[in-house]
């Protein structure tokens, strides 16, 4: 099996290796493990949930490591939460939770841990305000995008409109307003006081200003 070490990936995969590698002596299986991810991960008719999002999620979690509870599950969480995606389906967050509780049990890892994981997949679903910190931590990296630049907001839009290209405009507009005005009628976008000062309010203008344009 390739070893994926010296890959365009360097830091996500030695992270997932190692993380691997606490829990169970077979490099095979680690390096398989991390073979499906990168694969699923750069399939073609992904734009915006690839290899890129992931590293964006790691970069924007690595400020708050030290207020996370459960590490390792975190980064589990974060590395199998999109690894079922389809445009067209509406149960990616189940069957990319079901995936994690595969692989997960296949390598050792705690049963209550797993259950945890696979919850806090289950959680980017809907993005609501979770009795779970950790939770809170997962949901909010990943809608960090919604809280950057302008111009890096602008070309997220374009990649999820890439995504969803088997849709004509008409349909993907009425889509894309209703999950915009979910994300406005929430008290908070962001659950956790770091991300919610850091993105909340550069997340609202986004989001109004995409919405003139649909």
């Amino acid at each position: 099996m390739t070893n994926f070490t010296n890959s365009d990936t360097p830091m996500l995969t030695d992270t997932f290796l190692q993380l691997v590698k606490k829990y169970s002596k077979d490099h095979e299986l680690a390096n398989n493990l991390w073979l499906e991810i990168f694969t699923k991960y750069s399939e073609p008719k992904r734009h915006y949930h690839t290899i890129a999002h992931l590293e964006a999620v790691f970069s924007d979690l690595k400020e708050v490591k030290s207020k996370v509870n459960d590490w390792d599950t975190m980064l589990f969480a974060v590395f199998y939460h999109d690894i079922i995606y389809k445009a067209s389906s509406n149960t990616n967050e189940g069957d990319s939770a079901k995936i994690a509780m595969q692989r997960l049990s296949e390598i050792g890892y705690p049963a209550e841990k797993v259950a945890k994981c696979a919850n806090m997949i289950l959680a980017t679903k809907k993005h609501e305000l979770s009795e779970d910190s950790d939770t809170n931590y997962l949901i909010d990296t990943d809608l960090a995008i919604l809280g950057k630049s302008s111009y890096d907001y602008q070309n997220y839009t374009e990649q999820i409109r890439e995504e969803y290209a088997i849709y004509p405009d008409f349909m993907y507009a009425n889509g894309r307003k209703k999950a915009l005005q979910h994300f406005l009628q929430m008290e908070s976008i962001y659950k956790t006081e770091y991300f919610s000062k850091k993105y909340e309010k550069q997340a609202r203008v986004n989001i109004k200003n995409e919405l003139e344009t649909l």
